[in-house]
């Protein structure tokens, strides 16, 4: 048997609803980040910079995509003959098959690929969170405190304390008590769902907890541990950290690569976050063209005018068009003279020439409050606008449309349009 003394469990396979449009075709851990990053790239490069070599990559939702990025691990020097990545869908069993019905039960699914590295700790990762962490500081601290459980938290703002597991924990950070998203938290030191188990302890408690229907860390099997009267320590994180589950978070989290001193910063030499990278030529910007204060991704042609933005690689920004303080990613087309003001473009959407698209005034969306509800406008992955109409804010669009789509050539601020099915 292969003994390691840790490996990471990653948890990859949610759909990420509250992103919309984004994560209608890929997984959330797949969305493009930064100009030329997927999220699920900061928890690999995190792993193995921590000096973490084994990875088990948990996924489920629209797999495709990630699948194809992750591969066999070699931007993360994770294409190793013992460890390495692994990818882990769920799979036929003998009996009582199903799918991951909750984050620990994904776990519990994949005992036996655990067990074969015999290991004495397991990290427990979100595959969906931007940050730099050394786990191996965190491994130390828990070592330290011989604990059997320790939780990576985070203090946040007191108003935001309820959105989040609350630790309640006394002068040595040993967790007295733990509140799942709780209504007047007592607390404002939030669970970050990053956990480090005794191999032992995480066997035994997913193992009684295996008939729990949905079963969870922070419902279910954190409670447990204090049923038991185990030992949960807190590690304070005090870095950046961005949960990118919102359209919001996710735009903001993007426009603060480009502030003039970065939050995060993506250029220190010391922690790299790694990639899988195309061969793509430079990016080609022509002479009337203007960029400002943005990232562009290589392989992109601009010939309009980028302002606070990011850019992936490989697109293209016609003459005359403006982009401004929006995200568009990778292999996206801008038709010349459209101007696009706070919007997501995904990956190889196409923009007809003179279109609008962030015009008006907000309105409350009509398709998903909850998820939608920010000016900022939204074009899913391989969709088609047409030439010269204009989009409203806080909209969202996804497949292929055409000018008949649009009533007088508009789609008010708060509208959408979802084509199922159809993309370029």
């Amino acid at each position: 048997m292969i003994k390691k003394e840790i490996i990471a469990m990653l948890l990859a396979g949610g759909q990420g609803s509250r992103l919309g449009v984004l994560t209608s075709k890929v997984a959330k851990p797949a969305v493009a980040f930064g100009g030329r990053y997927r999220i699920i790239d900061f928890p690999l490069s995190n792993c193995i910079n921590s000096g973490i070599d084994t990875v088990g990559v948990l996924t489920q939702y629209q797999p495709l995509q990630l699948n194809s990025h992750i591969g066999i691990g070699i931007p993360w020097d994770l294409d190793r003959n013992i460890g390495g990545v692994t990818i882990l869908p769920p799979y036929e069993k003998s009996s009582n098959s199903e799918w991951y019905t909750g984050t620990a039960n994904a776990i519990y699914q994949n005992l036996t690929y655990m067990e074969s590295y015999n290991p004495e700790y397991v990290l427990i990762l979100s595959g969906d969170h931007i940050l730099k962490m050394d786990y191996d500081i965190m491994l130390e601290y828990h070592k330290a405190n011989k604990a059997d459980v320790t939780i990576a938290a985070m203090p946040v703002p007191m108003e935001e304390a309820k959105r989040f597991g609350i630790l309640i924990a006394d002068e040595n950070r040993r967790i007295q008590d733990f509140e799942e998203k709780p209504e007047n938290p007592r607390s404002n030191l939030a669970s970050m769902g990053i956990y480090i188990f005794n191999w032992s302890v995480l066997k035994e408690a997913l193992t009684e907890l295996r008939e729990q229907p949905g079963c969870d860390f922070g419902k279910h099997v954190i409670p447990y541990c204090f049923e038991k009267d185990q030992k949960l320590f807190a590690y304070e994180y005090n870095g950046y950290w961005k949960d990118v589950g919102t359209l919001s978070s996710y735009w903001e989290a993007n426009m603060e690569l480009i502030d003039l001193v970065p939050v995060f910063n993506l250029y220190e030499e010391y922690w790299k976050i790694y990639t899988k990278s195309d061969s793509l030529p430079p990016q080609y910007v022509s002479p009337e063209a203007t960029i400002e204060r943005s990232i562009v991704g290589e392989g992109s042609i601009i010939c309009g005018t980028i302002i606070s933005s990011v850019v992936g690689a490989g697109v293209t920004v016609g003459k005359g068009a403006v982009v401004r303080n929006s995200i568009v990613m990778k292999g996206a087309v801008i038709g010349e003279g459209a101007v696009i003001d706070k919007a997501i473009i995904a990956e190889d959407a196409e923009i007809g020439a003179g279109t609008k698209i962030g015009a008006g005034e907000f309105a409350e969306s009509k398709l998903d409050k909850k998820i939608y509800n920010c000016d900022i406008s939204v074009i899913g992955e391989g969709s088609y606008i047409p030439a010269g109409v204009v989009i409203g804010k806080n909209t969202a669009i996804s497949g292929v449309t055409a000018p008949e789509d649009y009533p007088g050539g508009l789609l008010a601020s708060g509208d959408y349009m979802i084509k199922a099915g159809e993309v370029r």
